[in-house]
Protein backbone atom coordinates (compact mmCIF):
# COMPACT_ATOMS: atom_id res chain seq x y z
CA UNK A 1 0.00 0.00 0.00
CA UNK A 2 1.07 3.70 -0.96
CA UNK A 3 1.52 6.17 1.68
CA UNK A 4 -1.15 8.20 -0.19
CA UNK A 5 -3.48 5.52 0.18
CA UNK A 6 -2.20 4.05 3.68
CA UNK A 7 -3.76 8.00 5.36
CA UNK A 8 -6.48 7.94 2.49
CA UNK A 9 -8.12 4.44 4.53
CA UNK A 10 -6.57 6.24 7.69
CA UNK A 11 -9.14 8.96 7.06
CA UNK A 12 -11.97 7.07 5.76
CA UNK A 13 -11.69 3.84 8.62
CA UNK A 14 -9.28 4.95 10.86
CA UNK A 15 -12.32 4.74 13.22
CA UNK A 16 -12.62 0.38 13.02
CA UNK A 17 -8.88 0.45 14.23
CA UNK A 18 -7.39 -0.87 16.92
CA UNK A 19 -4.56 0.36 19.41
CA UNK A 20 -2.29 -1.89 17.84
CA UNK A 21 -2.88 -1.17 14.39
CA UNK A 22 -3.32 2.67 15.10
CA UNK A 23 0.49 2.51 16.79
CA UNK A 24 1.80 0.46 13.64
CA UNK A 25 0.84 3.01 11.12
CA UNK A 26 2.70 5.56 13.15
CA UNK A 27 5.96 3.63 12.92
CA UNK A 28 5.26 2.67 9.35
CA UNK A 29 4.45 6.07 8.16
CA UNK A 30 7.01 7.73 10.59
CA UNK A 31 4.35 10.36 11.96
CA UNK A 32 3.94 11.09 15.36
CA UNK A 33 1.08 8.76 17.26
CA UNK A 34 -0.78 12.31 18.12
CA UNK A 35 -1.28 12.56 14.61
CA UNK A 36 -2.10 9.44 13.43
CA UNK A 37 -5.39 9.71 16.01
CA UNK A 38 -6.40 12.84 15.08
CA UNK A 39 -6.58 11.18 11.54
CA UNK A 40 -8.00 8.38 12.56
CA UNK A 41 -11.00 10.84 14.64
CA UNK A 42 -9.56 9.76 17.61
CA UNK A 43 -8.52 11.89 21.05
CA UNK A 44 -5.07 12.95 21.14
CA UNK A 45 -4.53 12.13 25.17
CA UNK A 46 -2.21 13.95 27.67
CA UNK A 47 0.38 12.00 27.45
CA UNK A 48 1.19 12.76 24.06
CA UNK A 49 1.08 16.30 23.51
CA UNK A 50 3.39 18.94 24.72
CA UNK A 51 3.77 20.26 28.75
CA UNK A 52 3.00 24.04 29.49
CA UNK A 53 5.67 25.76 27.84
CA UNK A 54 6.56 29.83 27.33
CA UNK A 55 5.32 30.73 24.03
CA UNK A 56 8.51 33.13 23.80
CA UNK A 57 10.78 30.59 24.39
CA UNK A 58 8.66 28.30 21.78
CA UNK A 59 8.89 31.01 19.25
CA UNK A 60 12.60 31.29 19.28
CA UNK A 61 13.50 27.45 19.60
CA UNK A 62 11.63 27.07 16.38
CA UNK A 63 13.05 30.04 15.00
CA UNK A 64 16.59 28.81 16.05
CA UNK A 65 16.20 25.53 14.04
CA UNK A 66 15.73 26.94 11.06
CA UNK A 67 19.41 27.78 10.26
CA UNK A 68 20.44 24.45 10.74
CA UNK A 69 21.23 22.31 7.35
CA UNK A 70 20.29 18.58 7.05
CA UNK A 71 23.23 17.50 9.17
CA UNK A 72 22.42 19.82 12.07
CA UNK A 73 18.62 19.60 11.71
CA UNK A 74 19.81 15.45 12.18
CA UNK A 75 21.61 15.90 15.02
CA UNK A 76 19.67 18.58 16.58
CA UNK A 77 16.60 16.23 16.33
CA UNK A 78 18.91 13.30 18.46
CA UNK A 79 19.94 15.96 21.26
CA UNK A 80 16.23 16.80 21.61
CA UNK A 81 15.00 13.32 21.65
CA UNK A 82 18.10 12.58 24.33
CA UNK A 83 16.62 15.02 27.16
CA UNK A 84 13.16 13.59 27.77
CA UNK A 85 11.61 9.71 27.42
CA UNK A 86 9.55 9.61 24.19
CA UNK A 87 5.79 10.33 24.71
CA UNK A 88 3.44 7.20 25.30
CA UNK A 89 1.15 4.99 23.49
CA UNK A 90 -2.27 5.66 24.84
CA UNK A 91 -4.64 5.38 22.38
CA UNK A 92 -8.37 5.98 23.32
CA UNK A 93 -11.31 4.25 22.42
CA UNK A 94 -13.48 7.36 21.96
CA UNK A 95 -13.91 8.12 18.17
CA UNK A 96 -15.22 11.55 16.90
CA UNK A 97 -17.44 11.49 14.29
CA UNK A 98 -17.20 14.28 11.57
CA UNK A 99 -20.41 14.72 9.80
CA UNK A 100 -20.09 13.54 5.87
CA UNK A 101 -19.86 15.73 3.58
CA UNK A 102 -17.25 18.12 6.02
CA UNK A 103 -13.93 19.40 5.56
CA UNK A 104 -11.76 17.74 8.35
CA UNK A 105 -8.88 19.49 7.57
CA UNK A 106 -8.99 23.14 9.21
CA UNK A 107 -9.69 20.89 12.36
CA UNK A 108 -6.88 18.31 11.25
CA UNK A 109 -4.55 21.30 10.97
CA UNK A 110 -5.24 22.92 13.97
CA UNK A 111 -4.82 19.26 15.66
CA UNK A 112 -1.01 19.14 14.21
CA UNK A 113 -0.14 22.36 15.48
CA UNK A 114 -1.44 21.97 19.04
CA UNK A 115 0.35 18.69 19.10
CA UNK A 116 3.54 20.57 18.82
CA UNK A 117 2.38 22.74 20.95
CA UNK A 118 2.65 25.74 18.65
CA UNK A 119 -0.06 28.39 17.67
CA UNK A 120 0.35 31.21 14.74
CA UNK A 121 2.48 33.48 17.12
CA UNK A 122 5.04 30.31 17.91
CA UNK A 123 5.53 29.03 14.11
CA UNK A 124 8.65 30.65 12.43
CA UNK A 125 7.78 32.39 8.42
CA UNK A 126 6.34 29.48 6.40
CA UNK A 127 6.08 31.92 3.28
CA UNK A 128 3.23 32.55 4.14
CA UNK A 129 1.20 35.27 5.97
CA UNK A 130 -0.76 34.39 9.34
CA UNK A 131 -4.25 35.86 7.72
CA UNK A 132 -3.78 32.85 5.27
CA UNK A 133 -3.04 30.40 7.65
CA UNK A 134 -5.68 31.98 9.51
CA UNK A 135 -8.07 31.20 6.93
CA UNK A 136 -6.69 28.07 6.47
CA UNK A 137 -7.96 27.12 10.18
CA UNK A 138 -11.03 28.70 9.75
CA UNK A 139 -12.18 26.41 6.76
CA UNK A 140 -11.50 28.98 4.38
CA UNK A 141 -9.12 27.93 1.91
CA UNK A 142 -6.31 25.41 1.23
CA UNK A 143 -4.26 24.60 -1.98
CA UNK A 144 -1.38 23.52 -3.27
CA UNK A 145 1.15 26.36 -2.45
CA UNK A 146 -0.16 26.81 1.47
CA UNK A 147 -0.01 22.97 1.66
CA UNK A 148 3.60 23.06 0.68
CA UNK A 149 4.48 26.27 3.10
CA UNK A 150 2.55 24.26 6.00
CA UNK A 151 3.98 20.61 5.34
CA UNK A 152 7.57 21.57 6.38
CA UNK A 153 7.46 22.94 9.93
CA UNK A 154 4.95 20.03 10.70
CA UNK A 155 7.47 17.52 9.76
CA UNK A 156 4.70 16.08 6.90
CA UNK A 157 6.17 15.18 3.28
CA UNK A 158 3.81 17.86 1.14
CA UNK A 159 2.58 14.70 -0.89
CA UNK A 160 1.54 12.92 2.34
CA UNK A 161 -0.67 16.48 4.00
CA UNK A 162 -2.02 16.88 0.10
CA UNK A 163 -3.59 13.59 0.63
CA UNK A 164 -5.02 14.53 4.07
CA UNK A 165 -6.36 17.78 2.67
CA UNK A 166 -7.97 15.87 -0.37
CA UNK A 167 -5.81 18.01 -3.04
CA UNK A 168 -4.40 15.88 -6.22
CA UNK A 169 -0.90 17.08 -6.64
CA UNK A 170 -0.14 19.61 -9.82
CA UNK A 171 1.97 22.52 -10.06
CA UNK A 172 2.75 24.25 -7.30
CA UNK A 173 3.84 28.19 -7.15
CA UNK A 174 6.10 26.93 -4.03
CA UNK A 175 7.12 29.86 -1.12
CA UNK A 176 7.76 27.46 1.62
CA UNK A 177 10.87 28.39 3.46
CA UNK A 178 11.66 24.83 5.05
CA UNK A 179 11.03 20.98 4.34
CA UNK A 180 9.79 18.44 6.62
CA UNK A 181 12.98 17.52 8.40
CA UNK A 182 12.95 20.85 9.93
CA UNK A 183 9.71 19.94 11.67
CA UNK A 184 10.73 16.76 12.52
CA UNK A 185 12.94 18.56 15.42
CA UNK A 186 10.08 20.15 16.51
CA UNK A 187 8.30 16.43 16.60
CA UNK A 188 11.11 15.44 18.49
CA UNK A 189 10.50 18.67 21.14
CA UNK A 190 7.36 17.64 21.65
CA UNK A 191 7.73 16.11 25.61
CA UNK A 192 10.30 18.80 26.28
CA UNK A 193 9.87 21.25 29.16
CA UNK A 194 10.44 25.03 28.79
CA UNK A 195 14.37 24.69 29.77
CA UNK A 196 14.99 21.86 28.08
CA UNK A 197 13.41 23.86 24.79
CA UNK A 198 16.45 26.60 25.86
CA UNK A 199 18.83 23.57 25.66
CA UNK A 200 17.73 22.61 22.45
CA UNK A 201 17.70 26.14 21.23
CA UNK A 202 21.80 26.74 22.75
CA UNK A 203 22.51 23.66 20.78
CA UNK A 204 20.65 24.91 17.37
CA UNK A 205 23.16 27.88 17.50
CA UNK A 206 26.53 26.08 18.78
CA UNK A 207 25.68 24.03 15.20
CA UNK A 208 24.86 26.53 13.20
CA UNK A 209 26.98 29.01 14.29
CA UNK A 210 23.97 31.72 13.98
CA UNK A 211 25.27 35.08 14.68
CA UNK A 212 22.56 37.97 15.40
CA UNK A 213 22.71 40.74 13.24
CA UNK A 214 21.29 43.71 14.99
CA UNK A 215 17.49 43.04 13.05
CA UNK A 216 15.19 40.64 12.89
CA UNK A 217 14.91 38.03 10.18
CA UNK A 218 11.81 36.14 9.48
CA UNK A 219 13.95 32.99 9.10
CA UNK A 220 17.12 31.56 8.36
CA UNK A 221 17.07 32.62 4.09
CA UNK A 222 19.23 29.77 3.22
CA UNK A 223 18.64 27.07 1.00
CA UNK A 224 20.04 23.19 1.41
CA UNK A 225 19.41 20.61 -0.72
CA UNK A 226 16.66 18.20 1.12
CA UNK A 227 17.80 14.28 0.75
CA UNK A 228 13.92 13.81 -0.03
CA UNK A 229 13.98 16.07 -2.95
CA UNK A 230 11.29 18.38 -0.58
CA UNK A 231 13.12 22.05 -0.85
CA UNK A 232 11.65 25.05 -0.39
CA UNK A 233 11.40 27.70 -3.32
CA UNK A 234 11.92 24.20 -5.54
CA UNK A 235 8.67 23.09 -7.02
CA UNK A 236 8.38 19.42 -6.66
CA UNK A 237 6.16 19.00 -10.30
CA UNK A 238 7.12 21.48 -13.08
Amino acid sequence: MTRTAAIRELLQDGARYDAARLIELAGELDLPLADVLVLAGRPVPSSLLPPQRKPEVVREFAYRVTFGDHPHLAALAAFARSLAPPPGLDVPDEVTAAAPGTDRFPEILAAFLRNRGMGLSELPFTGLSRATIRGMLGGGWHNLQQLKAMAGPLGWRYADLAAVAGEPLGPVNDCSTMCHHVGKVYVAAIPLTTGQLIQVAEHADRLSGRQDRGAWQPWAQRTDTCPDGEDPYRPLIS
